[in-house]
């Protein structure tokens, strides 16, 4: 069936597509499938294109941080602690815990003049401090923010503290909805997560991607000029920033939510895996990014190997595509 002259139409909600479906081909023969739901929206909200059930509920998990480190300007604690782009950068992180990794979280601190020992993010096993931990860097923010705005340091971490109302009031804010209506739970990080509609994450990136909230747009700029501090080297999110050379903002979560914002357009696209596979929602990632063109042929050549290819005996392959106004 031929497809609409423009592919972002406004698509409206009506019954799910098929999903995606990702094949673990083992000697070119399928051995596993994942089942995968995305949306495609601006930063109004508008579903533009969709897989499965672009209305699928979620939670948001690592996928928010931006969302979460957005209050470290809007309070004025970035200023105050004269934070540079690396440490906005930390702030969004899902990182490897290296030590690069953890001496941009812990200036965040210093900035801040709070000790290491308030975070109460764990130490990973085998390694010394909670520096290390992959959300230190939020968990650093975190304590900043809440020093700035005079705000309990010891209970950071509740879902009634003040500080993790404003994120939830923020949220609101953005996608217009009461924040009472949010369901909530711990990430395993220890601070509140919020369950968000496919289209609702991408809307969170869609604006993350434009200027439509200049403090989002603060933090995506930090995150495209340090990418191996958002992750870390050979990591999908660093690895799609670098290669997308200014246009692409990229952040995954746990459980098979991935999330991405073509920057200056203001279209975002969520992600999510129904059995939560990582390997599963890079690929279906990749194979979006290809059909909307966000990404040129030669970083595809440059990432496709790496993140579809296993090993020489295992590939992954996606059968599907996004649909345009619900239709094929």
């Amino acid at each position: 069936m031929s497809q609409p002259s423009s592919p972002f139409t406004v698509a409206r909600r009506g019954s799910p597509a098929s999903p995606l479906e990702v094949l673990l081909c083992r000697n070119g023969i399928v051995e596993s499938v994942h089942r995968v739901h995305a949306a495609v929206t601006d930063q109004q909200g508008r579903l533009l294109m969709g897989a499965g059930d672009p209305f699928r509920a979620s939670f948001g998990r690592s996928a928010l941080k931006p969302l979460q480190a957005s209050l470290l300007i809007l309070t004025g604690a970035a200023e105050q602690n004269r934070l540079q782009e690396r440490q906005l950068a930390i702030a969004c992180a899902s990182h490897r815990g290296t030590v690069t990794h953890a001496r941009a979280a812990f200036h965040i601190l210093w900035n801040a003049g709070i000790r290491a020992d308030l975070l109460q993010c764990p130490a990973p096993p085998g390694a010394a401090s909670p520096l290390q931990h992959n959300c230190s860097g939020k968990h650093a923010a975190f304590l900043a923010i809440c020093k700035r705005m005079d705000w309990p340091l010891a209970t950071y971490m509740d879902p009634d503290h003040p500080l993790q109302r404003e994120v939830l009031q923020r949220l609101a804010e953005l996608l217009h909805q009461p924040a009472a209506e949010f369901l909530l739970a711990t990430d395993d990080c220890g601070v509140p997560t919020v369950q968000l509609q496919l289209a609702q994450l991408a809307r969170v990136f869609a604006v993350l991607s434009s200027s439509g909230a200049p403090e989002l747009e603060r933090l995506c700029r930090a995150m495209q000029a340090h990418p191996e501090l958002v992750a870390g080297d050979g990591c999908f999110d660093t690895e799609v920033m670098r290669l997308g050379l200014g246009a692409l903002v990229s952040k995954g979560g746990s459980e098979g939510i991935q999330c991405l914002g073509r920057v200056n357009e203001g279209i975002g696209m969520a992600i999510k895996v129904e059995d939560g596979a990582r390997r599963a929602k890079y690929a279906v990632a990749l194979h979006l990014l290809d059909q909307l063109g966000w990404l040129t042929p030669e970083a595809m050549a440059d990432l496709q190997p790496r993140f579809q290819r296993l090993s020489p005996n295992l590939n992954l392959q996606v059968s599907g595509e996004l649909r345009f106004n619900g239709k094929g």
